[in-house]
């Protein structure tokens, strides 16, 4: 069967209404820690992408029960501590760090050795960042140089630590949050600041959280060993997949499109901020809040004009699975943008700063890129006249899309390779294409 998508022709003006699949973050720490929970909990519009379907093959193996729907799913939790599994067990994570990273913190406390794999991208990312707090707690761990594969052992008294996390991760955080469950006495946690969705979820299950707000770090401190209760939720739609499609619209001639029930949590709208200052208009509408999360309508119309950047470093966490398509906003301003800081692209599934600089270049924009920052001197007239090939990318599902967008507004002749990469994180991205194309 052909493993390719072959793009020839830019879309034609449009104006649509579109709902998102729902948030992918959200979807798998609700299932993580639904598994934590005691009795059953439910959740509404779940995203149903690859790596949720590994997480939740992963909590079965440990012997949490889940039923997958239409529209909903559910999950029998078995209460801090109770998983039951075989004995040397393997888990896949498949192409998911936020699994592979986070479920490492809920295993503290296992009995027997458990193996953690995952796919060929997810095995070249570092696993150091968490295997070292998490032996501060006593756990054991064997590893390869710091990969996948990695083997856990626990320990049957696990001791509560300070931790300082500088990297501005919030999976590591979020590792470190979900083992101090297991955890009797007081875990501190002095984070940079990235993404909240697990100290919102804590509140919202009233555990025993405090947060103390700093400038550039927060301080967390958690009381473990407290019983989880279940947890029904319903998720609100993912900014980083409605992203691809903001940058559409920007990108396209005479457009408008209107995004439903969006979350637009302040530690996720950078790309919002970020497009803002370079010129395109985006509206909320309908604010409301849910369990702490901050949910939107968001309209957004085509830019006319498009200014460069100098792009602040304070805002690389809350966009830092955004920055490829940014780069194509970039692209078509004027001027040269500059992003500093971003070494951290290069820890996901790909190289993701460097295939910035390499799809840039093949589009027939200059860059110029070191190790953690890029210098984008953009063409306001650009329009490629020629074939661009996208491939050996670790099937990379944000560069896939990237490319499927450049596509679609610069014009050219591309093939990319690997199109069913996507389904990891946006099974109904192609759908989606379809329904706008025939709007």
């Amino acid at each position: 069967m052909k493993n390719t998508i072959s793009i020839n022709k830019t879309l034609r003006p449009f104006n649509c209404n579109l709902k998102i699949e729902g948030d992918k973050s959200l979807s798998i720490r609700w299932a993580l820690l639904a598994s934590q929970a005691l009795g059953q909990s439910s959740a509404e519009n779940i995203l149903k992408s690859d790596d949720v379907i590994s997480t939740l093959k992963c909590l079965n193996k440990l012997g949490v029960k889940s039923k997958l729907t239409r529209n909903r799913c559910t999950i029998n939790g078995v209460g801090i501590n109770g998983f039951k599994y075989k004995k040397n067990i393997i888990l896949n994570a498949g192409n998911s760090g936020t699994l592979g990273r986070l479920i490492v913190g809920l295993l503290i406390h296992s009995k027997n050795d458990i193996k953690i794999i995952g796919d060929k991208s997810l095995s070249k990312r570092d696993f150091s960042r968490i295997i070292k707090p998490l032996k501060k707690y006593g756990a054991k761990f064997i590893s390869n140089k710091g990969k996948l594969p990695l083997v856990i052992k626990g320990i049957k008294n696990p001791k509560p630590i300070n931790y300082i996390e500088n990297k501005g991760s919030a999976q590591v955080k979020t590792s470190l949050m979900f083992a101090s469950l297991n955890t009797k006495g007081t875990t501190t946690i002095k984070a940079k600041k990235s993404r909240n969705h697990t100290e919102l979820l804590f509140k919202h299950l009233n555990l025993p959280i405090k947060i103390t707000k700093k400038k550039t770090y927060d301080l967390i401190k958690i009381q473990g060993k407290k019983k989880i209760n279940s947890l029904n939720y319903k998720i609100p739609s993912d900014i980083s997949s409605s992203a691809f499609f903001i940058v559409l619209t920007a990108l396209s001639n005479n457009s408008k499109l209107s995004l439903k029930n969006v979350n637009i949590n302040p530690s996720r709208v950078g790309i919002i901020k970020i497009l803002k200052m370079m010129g395109v208009k985006i509206i909320y509408k309908n604010i409301k809040y849910y369990n702490g999360e901050k949910i939107a309508d968001i309209f957004v119309r085509s830019a006319k004009f498009l200014r460069s950047i100098n792009c602040p470093s304070s805002l690389n966490s809350s966009a830092i699975d955004e920055f490829l398509v940014i780069f194509l906003i970039a692209a078509k301003a004027k001027g040269t943008s500059y992003f500093k800081d971003l070494s951290e692209l290069n820890q996901k599934e790909s190289p993701r700063l460097k295939w910035g600089s390499k799809i840039l270049k093949l589009m027939g924009i200059k860059t110029i890129t070191n190790a953690n920052s890029i210098k984008i001197f953009g063409n306001p007239n650009l329009v490629i006249n020629k074939k661009i090939i996208i491939k050996n990318y670790l099937k990379d599902h944000r560069i896939f899309m990237t490319s499927v967008i450049a596509a679609l507004t610069f014009g050219g002749k591309w093939v990319i390779h690997d199109k069913n990469c996507f389904k990891t994180s946006f099974p109904s991205f192609l759908n989606i294409i379809d329904k706008i194309k025939k709007n």
